[in-house]
């Protein structure tokens, strides 16, 4: 039974959207919002920290097209990523203008109500948005136009491949779109720069000038609205615009309260200098300029650190290598590696990487695959064996025939999967989403009670108030400024101290990150939910076969009774065998041709699952399986008891075997121990993660294998049918236990279902990786104590990004509405404002980046 990757119900699409404009949490709510309305959006999804929107919708009601004209109408800017041919519809778009986490919402909900979007999921980090539709009833224009109605840009990434089981970009053609958005981004990197440069240099002097030497000689006014004006409209330009933008379609994001903020300080600033008469001679030219600069600068360094986040995504599509050497028409030629086919035969030279998926077909050598599967020993590769793309031949000159190319490798499989779960989203994430659709609102709310408030309370209570300054500031308080000036500075204070980005970067910053260590290390995450799920693993439930051992059984006995010689019984056995493709069936042959028997026609042959076989060999009826087959068939096996029971106490697998009703042996096969299962089993321990093992084994040879590798007797299934693996995990479920299930791919799809988290062990290359929550490429049983350690380390550096961004807003917004009262910020409120804020998403974003450092 192999595991079958699940295809999407009959006219549900998906696609992904690159959103810009979003600044904040705010913006990913209002997308979201917006694309829900659409009819015909299932879902959508909106990633602040990887800028994409990732949509599920019915094609027959919307389309991209829909999706990005709704996005559009809500100020932002989406671009379909990809375009997935009509089986699998999916679209990447690169959306532009998204500034925080309300961008992206906003474009998420646009693209969801696009008539045959299925699902849309916006991601601020890497500003795209993931779409899935129904390509009958809307397509990319459909959805750009969302996006550019929402107020954004929007353009597709690339068009993918049209089956579910391929779809996707070759490794070489991810790392020029890697390479495009790199140098993309650079370009938007060094113009923030040189405008943070050309504030810096601007904002030195006005800041001197305002907090030391304020009205000290005559045209002072004048010079600082020089120096000013530059910093307020071409450095705060992107602010003004977002805040326009959103003004357009009735909504508010991060930048509307930039804008607010330094708009109101300047025109205050500006009035005091021409029109003195009406707010007085005091201006705030210096406020003006630092709330910018300082915010500028923290978008600025907020960018590069985002930038770093999704490293992963590079260095693997960057492992492929450009050049293959192709044996065509007898000559060796070189070609670019995207134009290998199917069935070519390759020559991989020493020291070369391996350019693709495929086979020996002559030479020996050792291949490093640590790049894809963590293992740091070379792999010794003869003719016959597989070999992995990327990986690198050390020694000896290979001669491979490829059989999986493009889109089809293991590496594209990791690198997209690692794509999939990078604009994924926990579910810890929803409370930041529910928070930051009203966030802005709720912010300009308070900000208007704090100006009136505080108006009231300099008018209508004067000496009371001043009372109080006093006695807080002890005695030192200044003169009191104007009360509409001072209930203004409180209020701007407020725009500007309330950040909805660090809300928005929390979540997906960390997955980016964590997933992308997990794929450096082979360890595929599916994304935010298997994460989320995998923090409280508390018992993990081993499969036996490829899991603990290494699934390579051997014939190690043979026993004969009844007069008959050993290699007579094993003539039979490994005859009656050759019907059945049981790794234990394929044990007995090669055992019996090692030992130069030749094996007779089979004449009839019937499978008993979870018993044994039943064949007719010679003319003669044979029986070859457990106690229980024999059992059935009324034949006793007395006469071999303690020959069984002596194989099972070695952890063999003991097989009788009965000839015309009588038996007349047993035939042992042994499947020997990975060498670090036992390891892997004392680190779980150590995590204080209960580890359980599944098996078809009778208890006694179940029991033996286990105690070889730590596991207690008490957490042994023994003698469990294939089928009943999932009925195993759901009688553990109901018990309260939280399951992780590892198997390696063969009969243990439905457990892997099952399980709270499913975890697949093997290559990639024999199992579809689609399948289970996590997968291990290289199938090391150490791994799945790294990828649950992963997990509760992405997960607690998520928590921490969510403790900041509340507790940051929760603190310093009633700060900032106390600040007249607060003497050390009193007039400066609102550039210690700007400042917090500029730190707060910095702060978040380089935590998560701390994941990068992660070793377990």
């Amino acid at each position: 039974m192999s595991i079958e990757i699940q295809k999407p119900a009959a006219g549900a699409q998906k696609v992904t959207l690159d959103i810009e404009g979003m600044t904040c949490a705010a913006c990913v709510r209002r997308i979201e919002k917006g694309l829900l309305k659409v009819p015909g959006i299932l879902d959508a999804n909106v990633n602040l920290a990887t800028e994409k929107a990732q949509v599920t919708y019915d094609a027959q009601e919307t389309g991209v097209e829909q999706m990005v004209k709704k996005v559009e109408a809500l100020g932002y800017k989406a671009t379909p990523e990809q375009q997935a041919a009509p089986s699998q519809q999916q679209l990447m778009l690169n959306v532009t203008g998204m500034t925080c986490a309300a961008c992206a919402m906003r474009i998420e909900k646009g693209l969801k109500k696009v008539p045959g979007v299925l699902d849309a999921s916006v991601n601020l980090a890497t500003e795209k948005a993931q779409v899935t539709y129904n390509a009958q009833e809307t397509g990319v224009e459909q959805m750009v136009k969302k996006v550019e109605a929402l107020g954004y840009g929007a353009a597709p990434v690339e068009d993918v491949q049209p089956s579910v089981e391929s779809a996707g970009l070759s490794p070489a053609d991810l790392l020029k779109q890697e390479e495009e958005h790199s140098q993309r981004k650079a370009r938007e990197i060094r113009h923030k720069r040189n405008l943070l440069i050309l504030g810096v240099v601007l904002a030195i002097p006005v800041a001197i000038l305002g907090m030391f030497f304020m009205n000290r000689f005559p045209g002072e006014n004048i010079l600082l609205l020089v120096l000013t004006t530059p910093i307020w409209l071409v450095v705060g330009w992107d602010f003004h615009k977002g805040a326009l933008k959103n003004l357009r379609h009735f909504s508010a994001n991060m930048d509307t309260l930039v804008s607010l903020g330094s708009t109101t300080a300047y025109v205050m600033s500006v009035v005091a200098t021409f029109a003195p008469q009406l707010v007085g001679h005091m201006t705030f030219y210096d406020t003006t300029a630092l709330i910018i600069v300082l915010i500028f600068l923290g978008k600025y360094l907020e960018a590069r650190a985002r930038g770093q986040t999704s490293e992963a995504i590079k260095k693997l599509a960057g492992l492929q290598p450009r050049v293959a050497h192709v044996v065509r028409d007898g000559m060796e030629v070189d070609v670019p590696v995207e134009q290998v086919r199917v069935n070519d035969l390759l020559v991989v030279k020493p020291g070369e990487k391996i350019p693709v998926d495929g086979m020996v077909v002559t030479g020996s050598s050792a291949v490093d695959e640590s790049m894809i599967t963590g293992e740091s020993l070379p792999v010794e590769k003869t003719e016959g064996d597989n070999l992995i793309g990327a990986t690198i031949n050390q020694r000896g000159l290979l001669r491979m025939r490829a059989s999986k190319v493009g889109a089809d490798t293991v590496l594209a499989h990791i690198i997209r999967l690692t794509e999939q779960a990078q604009g994924s989203k926990a579910p810890i994430q929803r409370i930041a989403d529910t928070i930051s659709g009203i966030f802005v609102p709720v912010v300009l709310v308070i900000a208007v009670f704090t100006f009136v408030g505080w108006l009231i309370a300099l008018t209508t209570f004067q000496t009371e108030t001043m009372q109080l300054m006093s006695s807080l500031s002890g005695g030192s308080m200044m003169m009191m400024r104007d009360p509409v000036i001072s209930s203004i500075v409180a209020a701007v204070s407020v725009l500007v101290v309330a950040c909805p980005c660090a809300l928005g970067l929390a979540t997906p910053t960390a997955i980016i990150v964590g997933t992308g260590k997990g794929a450096e290390k082979g360890i595929l995450i599916k994304g935010g939910e298997s994460l989320e799920r995998a923090q409280s693993i508390q018992n993990v439930l081993l499969d036996k076969t490829g899991t603990i051992t290494e699934g390579k059984p051997s014939l190690t006995d043979v026993v004969a009774v009844m007069g008959l010689k050993e290699q007579d019984i094993l003539r039979l056995a490994a005859s009656a065998e050759q019907g059945s493709e049981h790794p234990l069936a394929a044990a007995i042959v090669e055992g019996a041709k090692e030992r130069g028997i030749t094996l007779t026609a089979l004449q009839e042959f019937t499978a008993l699952v979870g018993r044994g076989i039943k064949a007719v060999v010679e003319g003669r009826t044979v029986l070859i399986g457990t106690r229980r087959l024999l059992e059935e068939h009324q034949i006793s096996y007395e006469s071999v008891a303690s020959q069984v029971e002596g194989m099972e106490q070695q952890g063999k697998t003991a097989m009788l075997v009965a000839v015309d009703g009588a038996t007349v042996g047993v035939v042992g096969v042994a499947d020997t121990v990975k060498a670090d299962s036992a390891a892997a089993i004392q680190q779980l321990h150590a995590e204080n993660i209960d580890v359980w093992m599944i098996t078809g084994d009778n208890k006694r040879t179940a029991r033996a294998i286990a105690a070889q590798v730590g596991i207690p007797e008490e957490r042994v299934l023994a003698e469990v049918l294939p089928e009943d693996k999932a009925n195993q995990v759901k009688r553990l479920q109901e018990s309260g236990r939280v399951i992780a299930f590892a198997g390696d791919g063969i009969n243990d799809a439905p457990a892997l279902v099952q399980a709270d988290v499913g975890i697949a062990m093997g290559t990639g290359t024999d199992i579809a990786m689609e399948a289970a929550d996590i997968t291990l490429v290289k199938g090391n049983l150490r791994s799945v104590a790294t990828a649950l350690s992963l997990s509760k380390a992405t997960m607690r550096t998520i928590k921490q990004n969510l403790f900041w961004a509340f507790a940051y807003n929760s603190v310093l917004i009633p700060v900032m509405i106390l600040s007249p009262l607060i003497p050390f910020l009193n007039e400066q409120a609102p550039i210690f404002a700007a400042a917090a804020m500029a730190l707060s998403s910095v702060t978040v974003v380089t935590n998560s980046l701390r994941l990068r450092r992660f070793q377990k």
